[in-house]
C-alpha cells in the first residue's frame, strides 16, 4: 500500500477535501456509448418546449446601477436599463425616441435619465412616446419581456430556479459570447458526460448516475443526476452528487444534492445576441454561481464574498471558454457542413 492510500484510507468523512491516486486522462472510462446524440437532442427539444413567458435574462443585477445607463441587446432589440430613485429596476428601448440617439450613453440623476444629444428626460412612467418594458430583477440577475421577439404567451415574472437563501450565500456572476444559438448552449449542458474528458483540470471521477429517457412525462423526472469530484489541483478535490435540469427554454440549472455545499446552484442562461457581421448567429452566455454550505466557517466566507467572487468568475469563465468551444463547433457543424460527397462506383 503506497502512502497514499493509506493516507486516503486514514482521511476523516467530515473534511470535504478528499486526496486522489493520480489517474491518466486517457485511462478514463470513455463516455462515447453513454453520451447518445438522441438522448442529449431529445432532452434539449423537451426544454425549448417549456414555457419561458418570453423573459430573457440580460444581465447581473450589479450591472445595473443609479449613476449611469447599462445598453444591451436582446435579439435585434436594442435596450437600455439603470436604476429609479428608490433602485428599482427600469428597462426600454435603447433607442432615444427623439433622433434615435443612444440611451445608453446618456446620463443618469435621481432616477432620470437623460439624452445626450438634447437632453430629453426619460423615466420610469415613460412619455415622449417611450415606454419602459416588463423587467424584473431576482437579486441575482436581471430580466425584460419581449413577447414580439419570444412569442409566447406572457408570463407576469420568470421561471426562476430554487435558490439558496441569498443572506447564507455568496454570488458572482459570469458573461461570455460565443457564435452559436441560446439551444446549442443548453445541449451542452444537457451532455454532463463531457466533464472529466473535456474539463480535466476541474472534474474528475465523472459518472452519470441516472439519464432521462425519451419518453418523460414529468418535468420532475427530467433530470440528469452526476457524481463527480470538483478539482482544487492535481491530487484534491470534493466529491459530489449533482442533477442538472431545464425550468425554461434558456435555462440550465446545476444543483448540489449531496456532499460539500449542498443546496448550491450553478445557473446558465442563454440569450440570442444580433447575428454578427458575418451574418451567423451570437448568443450571450451568463452564468450565476451561488454557494452555500451549512458548515460554521462559510459564515466568514461571506464576509469576504468581494474578494471571491472575482476567483469564482474565474472559475466559470475558464469553463465557458472550453464550453463556448464545443457550442460553437455544435452551430457549425449544423449550420455549413455539406453532404458527404457520394462515391462513384468505377465499372472495368
Amino acid at each position: 500500500m503506497s502512502m497514499l492510500d493509506a493516507l486516503r484510507d486514514r482521511w476523516p468523512d467530515a473534511v470535504p477535501v478528499r486526496p486522489l491516486a493520480r489517474r491518466s486522462w486517457s485511462r478514463q472510462h470513455p463516455t462515447f456509448r453513454e453520451a447518445k446524440p438522441a438522448l442529449i437532442d431529445a432532452a434539449a427539444a423537451r426544454a425549448a418546449a417549456r414555457p419561458s413567458g418570453n423573459w430573457f435574462v440580460f444581465a447581473a443585477s450589479t450591472d445595473i446601477r443609479p449613476d449611469r445607463p447599462f445598453g444591451t441587446h436582446v435579439g435585434p432589440v436594442e435596450l437600455v436599463a439603470w436604476r429609479a430613485a428608490d433602485g428599482g429596476l427600469v428597462v426600454g428601448p435603447g433607442a432615444c425616441p427623439h433622433l434615435g440617439a443612444p440611451l445608453a450613453e446618456g446620463k443618469v440623476e435621481c432616477g432620470t435619465l437623460r439624452c445626450r444629444w438634447h437632453g430629453m428626460p426619460l423615466d420610469r412612467e415613460g412619455g415622449f412616446g417611450w415606454s419602459p418594458l416588463p423587467a424584473h430583477d431576482d437579486g441575482v440577475l436581471v430580466w425584460v419581456r419581449l413577447d414580439r421577439l419570444g412569442g409566447e404567451t406572457p408570463l407576469p415574472a420568470p421561471v426562476l430556479p430554487e435558490r439558496p437563501d441569498p443572506a447564507a450565500a455568496i454570488a458572482a456572476v459570469a458573461t461570455a459570447t460565443g457564435t452559436c444559438e441560446p439551444g446549442d448552449i443548453i445541449a451542452n449542458r444537457l451532455d454532463p458526460w463531457h466533464g472529466s474528458w473535456f474539463h480535466p483540470y476541474a472534474f474528475a471521477r465523472l459518472t452519470v448516475e441516472h439519464a432521462p429517457g425519451p419518453n418523460v412525462v414529468e418535468e420532475a423526472d427530467d433530470r440528469f443526476l452526476v457524481d463527480v469530484t470538483y478539482l482544487l489541483g492535481a491530487r484534491l478535490g470534493v466529491p459530489v452528487r449533482a442533477e442538472f435540469h431545464c425550468p425554461e427554454p434558456r435555462t440550465v440549472v446545476m444543483r448540489i444534492t449531496a456532499g460539500e455545499g449542498i443546496g448550491s446552484v450553478v445557473e446558465t442562461h442563454a440569450t440570442p445576441l444580433p447575428d454578427g457581421p458575418d451574418g451567423r448567429a451570437r448568443t450571450s452566455v451568463t452564468e450565476a454561481v451561488i454557494a452555500t454550505s451549512d458548515r460554521p466557517g462559510f459564515t466568514t466566507a461571506t464576509r469576504v464574498a468581494p474578494l471571491l467572487r472575482p476567483l469564482m468568475r474565474w472559475g466559470a469563465a475558464r469553463l465557458w471558454r472550453d464550453d463556448l468551444a464545443y457550442a460553437e463547433r455544435r452551430y457549425a457543424l449544423r449550420t455549413t457542413t455539406e453532404p458527404a460527397p457520394q462515391l462513384t462506383r468505377h465499372h472495368s
